[in-house]
Order: structure tokens, then C-alpha cells, then sequence
């Protein structure tokens, strides 16, 4: 036989559960959160200046086109050719300069009326202070420019919420192999 709780004890019960289900913890989505909880200090410019071989020619090419449009050969500006690389960047000109870290992405051609490329990238550090650190690059890169200007978006590392831009000179380019030695500026903020 049912037995019938007397109601100060059904009030009590309700109590005890609604205050335990109000007090448990919701899934957050998200919240805001000091920047000095991260460990995040003073926020610093950095300029690097450093040179990008892009290198098409020889046995051992670093940018290898790895997709094409059936369009591609007969375009003025091989648009919809995409190619990846793996760029030195080097402290000189010299492709036997001292080794300070790797382009590593792809850059597409992305223009049908110039030679505009579509870069996306890291800049892979592997010297000094700046050892295992990276900075992003998304951008476009209309290198027939004298100079170019390409949006840094990001970065890890020591370039952890980075954020600036890149400055681009064609310091050489060999119009019968594609090789091109490449001249940049880069300023970062970050922390």
C-alpha cells in the first residue's frame, strides 16, 4: 500500500532538488578572461627582416605546383595554378646565407588580369628567440609590384595573438627557370 508523504516533507524534497539542480554547473560557451591569465604581459612590436628563396628550377625544388585549371596553360597570368612550398628564409640574399626559419603553406595564382597570388602561410622559425614560433600570413601578393604588402593574421609561440603586416621586394627573379629570391620587412605586434 502507497503511503502519502506529508507535504512539509514533498516541500523540503523540492527544495533540496531545485537547489541542487540550480547550484550545478552549466556548459559555458564561452567568457571573457583577463589577458594577464594567460600569462599575457605587455604587448611588443617586432620587425624581422629576412629573404624568401622560392625556387622552381633543379633537382630539388622547395615550390612544387601540385594543381592546375585546364585553362592554366593558356592564361597570360597561369591563373588557377596552386602550388605549395617549403621556402628558406635566410639573414641574406645568398641562398648559402644562414638558414632563420621556412615559408610553408601554398600560394595560388588568383587573378586573370595580373599576376596576383592568393598566399597562405607560416613563417617557421627555427633561430633565436624566435625557435619553434610561427607567423600567419593570408594574403594577396600582386608581385609585379615593386612592393607588396601582406596581412600577418596570426602566429604561435612567441607570436601568440600576433597581429601586423609583411613588406615584400623582389630582390631577383629569373624569368626563364621562375626562381626568385624575395626581400621582406615583416612588423608583428604581439605579446
Amino acid at each position: 500500500m502507497a503511503k502519502i508523504f506529508p507535504s512539509t516533507l514533498l516541500i523540503s524534497f523540492a527544495i533540496f532538488f531545485f537547489s541542487t539542480y540550480i547550484k550545478a554547473e552549466t556548459p559555458v560557451f564561452s567568457r571573457n578572461l583577463s589577458p594577464s591569465s594567460l600569462g599575457l604581459k605587455r604587448e611588443k612590436l617586432s620587425h624581422l627582416h629576412f629573404y624568401f628563396h622560392d625556387i622552381l628550377s633543379g633537382p630539388k625544388p622547395n615550390a612544387v605546383r601540385v594543381a592546375q585549371a585546364a585553362m592554366t596553360n593558356t592564361s597570360s597570368t597561369s591563373f588557377g595554378a596552386v602550388s605549395v612550398i617549403d621556402d628558406a628564409l635566410t639573414m641574406l640574399p645568398d641562398n648559402s646565407s644562414k638558414v632563420v626559419g621556412r615559408a610553408q603553406g601554398i600560394y595560388a595564382s588568383a587573378s586573370q588580369s595580373e599576376f596576383g597570388l592568393l598566399m597562405v602561410l607560416n613563417f617557421a622559425f627555427i633561430e633565436g628567440e624566435y625557435n619553434g614560433s610561427t607567423l600567419s600570413v593570408l594574403g594577396r601578393n600582386t608581385i609585379l609590384s615593386t612592393v607588396r604588402e601582406l596581412p600577418i593574421v596570426g602566429g604561435s609561440g612567441v607570436f601568440r595573438f600576433a597581429r601586423g603586416y609583411a613588406h615584400a621586394k623582389t630582390y631577383t627573379f629569373d624569368t626563364k627557370t621562375g626562381d626568385a629570391v624575395v626581400e621582406y620587412n615583416v612588423y608583428a605586434l604581439h605579446y
